[in-house]
């Protein structure tokens, strides 16, 4: 391991080194992030956590691997905005010898130095800036429209039965077939790559053949491009002047991929949930124009989708929040937490509406490529406004206390969102 934080590790492999034993003082009384207890309600625990802990804590992850996590608003920027001391390339990890080939979390921490969430620097910017120069020619109207109609599609599937669930038949399919079209990705796809998103994402059984099952369909899709190239954003990639190589772009489509549907799936999924839950919305839920945009944007405040994400590793000692961070520390970005840090917002649950400054889609140069929340927010936005005019009179067919939540510590996510409605004849459209 080097010293250098502007060059990664030499080695192809992840070296072999020591985590922290099991009496060290630093990870006693360390919280288990999975289980039923951070799945049912990740919120109080965050709280928990703060009391007892502070802005960073320690924290164990699957196979009692031990962490730290940020959940400090101050903190969690200073580790966004400092690549040089948290960096990005998992060969850094001092607990690599601990980690058996079959680990559930292997997809996020065991990629290799061509990906994306590995490079850093210069050449993190390079690929970075060909994602966002081929996302930036999407028309944000085109795709607007696309997506009424993609849910108009979905609504008319179930429309008539007035039941549904608007996990599996509406939030899940609306972001796949919407990127599908901006990647030039056949319809028939679909299906099988949310089946893979969801198996990767909640670190199950089967979550490393899930990944490379996306992979294998980003190669194909790549192959057909380059001979078939057209308006879309695999075209534009292969014709960038950066000139990405095959094992580049391949690695870069498919964190695109993943990101735009299992975020913006969730995203349109939570927001479904406060307005069918959340009093505040009740008296506009038949509108729903207006009360919206204020729903997706507090839900990244107080539900966002993307929790926590594994990706940094301390370069070298340091001091964060108060505790001694080690060279080649695991450190959770624990977006969740932050942005409900009191010392930022001391009223967690008012002031959200037209306030922004959430870390949701993280920050700094690894940060959500611009202009991709962007994109994601019309697809989010378009399918609650649809739903909200095709069905008016929606409500849950359970008790809220009922829902239950996806086992993943990086995802906030319902298994299910069952619904209820007057049935609707299937019109085509509005």
């Amino acid at each position: 391991m080097t010293d250098d934080p502007n060059q990664s590790p030499d080695t192809t492999r992840p070296p072999s080194g020591s985590a922290p034993p099991a009496g060290c003082p630093a990870h006693n009384g360390a919280v288990a992030l999975y289980g039923p207890r951070y799945q049912e309600n990740p919120a109080e625990l965050y709280r928990e956590m703060r009391r007892e802990h502070g802005p960073v804590v320690p924290v164990v992850l699957q196979g009692d691997i031990p962490a730290w996590l940020v959940i400090g608003y101050r903190e969690l920027h200073h580790v966004l905005s400092n690549p040089q001391l948290f960096a990005r390339d998992a060969r850094r990890w001092n607990a690599w010898d601990r980690i058996p080939p079959d680990w559930p979390l292997m997809p996020y921490v065991g990629s290799p130095p061509s990906s994306l969430l590995s490079t850093e620097g210069a050449e993190h910017q390079r690929r970075v800036g060909v994602i966002s120069d081929a996302l930036a020619a999407v028309d944000q109207f085109s795709l607007k429209a696309r997506c009424e109609e993609l849910a108009d599609r979905l609504i008319d599937n179930f429309a008539g039965r007035g039941e549904a669930d608007l996990i599996t038949d509406y939030a899940k399919p609306i972001p796949v077939l919407a990127v599908a079209k901006m990647f030039g990705l056949p319809d028939s796809e679909a299906p099988g790559v949310v089946r893979n998103i969801t198996t990767a994402l909640d670190g199950a059984e089967g979550a490393v053949e899930a990944f490379q099952g996306i992979g294998a369909t980003m190669q194909e899709l790549l192959d057909t491009k380059r001979e078939r190239p057209g308006p879309d954003i695999v075209s534009r990639m292969l014709a960038h002047p950066a000139q990405l190589s095959a094992e580049e772009l391949s690695q870069d489509l498919l964190l695109v991929l993943t990101g735009a549907q299992e975020v913006t799936a969730n995203w349109i999924g939570n927001a479904l949930r406060l307005m069918l839950t959340d009093d505040r919305f009740a008296l506009t839920l038949s509108g729903g124009r207006r009360s919206a945009g204020q729903a997706l944007n507090e839900v990244l405040w107080e539900d966002t989708p993307g929790q926590n994400s594994l990706g940094r590793w301390a370069v070298r000692d340091t001091q964060l929040g108060g505790r001694r961070i080690k060279a080649g520390d695991a450190v959770i970005i624990g977006m969740a937490g932050a942005n409900a840090d009191p010392q930022v917002r001391p009223d967690s649950y008012s002031g959200s509406a037209g306030n922004h400054a959430h870390l949701s889609f993280s920050h700094g140069e690894h940060g959500c490529p611009h202009p991709a929340p962007e994109l994601g927010e019309v697809i989010a936005h378009t399918a609650v406004e649809v739903l909200l005019d095709r069905l008016p009179d929606v409500m849950l067919s359970v008790a809220p206390e009922e829902l239950t939540w996806r086992p993943s510590f990086q995802i906030r996510a319902l298994s299910a969102l069952p619904v209820k409605f007057t049935p609707a004849h299937v019109t085509g459209g509005r």
